[in-house]
């Protein structure tokens, strides 16, 4: 496994040494597909090193890389066990990168997660001591168990990559990334995330259970003296960001943007697209940030497939994991037991496929 790491790896640093030849020249689909095609490969050494540790959840891990290349925070959602957080901490490892770690509690502060200014008596001034939340990935463990005013603490970080602390700001490292989980079964005692700070998240992910033969694979290696390997380091932050330039330059044609663009309306207006009847369960639609995130998560989408280009598929294929956060709910409809996914699915089979 090890020579199939190196061999990808030789072949994607090579691809992204020559991503600068295309992004100045006009855009030629052919040459830029054959440089995604080799810088692309970056994605499946991580893909590989990562399932030394984590057996199955292809989709959780596929979902992690398309938020890490489109530079888009994630949610995670999905009972205890379920291999979240390990999933989180295997990903930074393979990037040889920081990562830090939040569990929120009820009593956590603010200053818990961005820092605080300490007093040294010695030199009689305050120095700025900075919190977990300047890391390259963060991983905000059960996010709604704190208050809100922890919560929003986040929410600087998140858009602004940067952080205030007294009357100093600090920029957070590059890259940067805030993967949340959250419980969905027990909400005693929790605080729902506010839309301001949902529809920061890129992506939610509802993870799901293993597979009997995955589960199987999992009992067997947990069972060993040596239990699941440690992932490697085998990829370079350096080459994450040249890679997330890279998914910028992936071409976009304007008949795949106007269907992202009704995708997004018919949640606002979905009698528009013949589906008046969702107009009493929708309470509000998804924000421009839905069209954004359905536009760069498509691009990383594509990128993994080894594409330069973004075809309706690649649309369909984040689409529920952009928008299911974005789109509120009237009493009717959680009166009615209707969820944001059948919603989200309705709209994605009304709307024409270009």
């Amino acid at each position: 496994m090890n020579e199939e790491i190196q061999e990808l790896t030789d072949v994607a640093i090579e691809g992204v040494e020559n991503v600068g030849a295309t992004a100045g020249d006009s855009l030629d689909i052919q040459a830029l597909n054959l440089k995604i095609e080799k810088a692309s490969r970056v994605t499946d050494i991580i893909r590989l090193e990562m399932s030394k540790t984590i057996i199955g959840q292809t989709e959780m891990v596929d979902k992690l890389l398309i938020g890490l290349l489109a530079n888009g925070h994630v949610l995670l959602e999905g009972v205890p066990g379920l291999a979240k957080t390990l999933a989180i901490n295997s990903l930074s490892k393979t990037i040889d990168a920081q990562f830090s770690r939040i569990q929120f509690t009820p009593d956590l502060l603010p200053a818990d997660v961005v820092g605080t200014m300490i007093y040294n008596p010695r030199e009689e001034s305050f120095k700025v001591k900075k919190g977990p939340v300047f890391a390259n990935f963060v991983l905000a463990d059960e996010i709604n168990r704190a208050p809100a005013k922890v919560q929003s603490a986040l929410l600087e970080a998140m858009q602004e990559r940067q952080v205030t602390i007294g009357n100093e700001t600090f920029e957070v490292p590059n890259p940067f990334l805030v993967l949340a989980t959250q419980n969905p079964v027990e909400q005693e005692g929790t605080y729902p995330l506010p839309e301001a700070q949902v529809d920061r998240f890129l992506l939610k992910v509802v993870i799901g259970y293993p597979t009997k033969d995955e589960e199987q694979k999992i009992l067997r290696a947990n069972m060993t003296v040596e239990g699941l390997p440690k992932p490697s380091s085998v990829v370079t932050t350096k080459q994450i960001l040249e890679a997330r330039d890279l998914v910028r330059e992936i071409y976009l044609d304007e008949k795949v943007e106007k269907y992202i663009i009704d995708l997004v309306f018919a949640t606002r207006s979905p009698e528009n697209v013949g589906l008046g009847h969702l107009t009493e369960l929708i309470s509000f639609g998804a924000s421009p940030r839905a069209s954004i995130g359905l536009g760069l998560a498509s691009k990383a989408h594509a990128f993994m497939d080894h594409r330069g280009y973004v075809t309706p598929e690649d649309v369909r294929a984040v689409a529920m994991d952009v928008m299911r956060h974005r789109v509120g709910l009237t009493f009717e409809a959680e009166a009615e037991n209707i969820t944001q996914e059948q919603i989200v699915t309705e709209i994605m089979d009304s709307v024409i496929v270009p």
